[in-house]
């Protein structure tokens, strides 16, 4: 069965990205980078979160959101980590060439936003990360 929506693919490739990152994982274990929700239990954690597509006639941009938990009373371990996840998940086709995932091909990657939250207990720090993706569905 072919894809006809890139988030799931995509949601792929972020993780393997992620846990081949070895600044990541120096910060956070390859099985605490999951698609899960809430709040983790085990902490340090990337959570791919929340994915949404827009299409257009040739191609779509497809968006991921990722939630990063620290056990920590600053933000200093959840930045680190953050800055390692914009750093793993930059793809410039011009520059790097094309990503192929299943069913599509990513031509643009890049983290749009990153927010951190702090816990209002001061117990764990919060970081979320927006990444959209230009993908163009590959033939079958």
């Amino acid at each position: 069965m072919t894809a006809s929506d890139p988030s799931l693919p995509l949601q792929k490739a972020i993780r393997a990205r992620l846990i081949a990152s070895p600044e990541l994982m120096a910060l956070v274990q390859a099985d605490h980078v999951m698609d899960a929700n809430g709040r983790p239990e085990i902490m340090p954690a990337v959570y791919i979160g929340e994915g949404q597509t827009i299409f257009r006639r040739w191609d779509a941009t497809s968006h991921a959101t990722l939630h990063v938990w620290f056990a920590e009373p600053g933000l200093v371990q959840c930045k680190e980590a953050v800055s390692a996840i914009v750093a793993a998940l930059r793809i410039d086709a011009q520059a790097d060439g094309v990503l192929p995932i299943d069913g599509f091909t990513v031509h643009d990657m890049q983290a749009t936003q990153t927010r951190y939250l702090r816990d209002p207990h001061g117990s764990y720090s919060h970081g979320v990360v927006t990444v959209a993706a230009i993908v163009k569905a590959r033939a079958a």
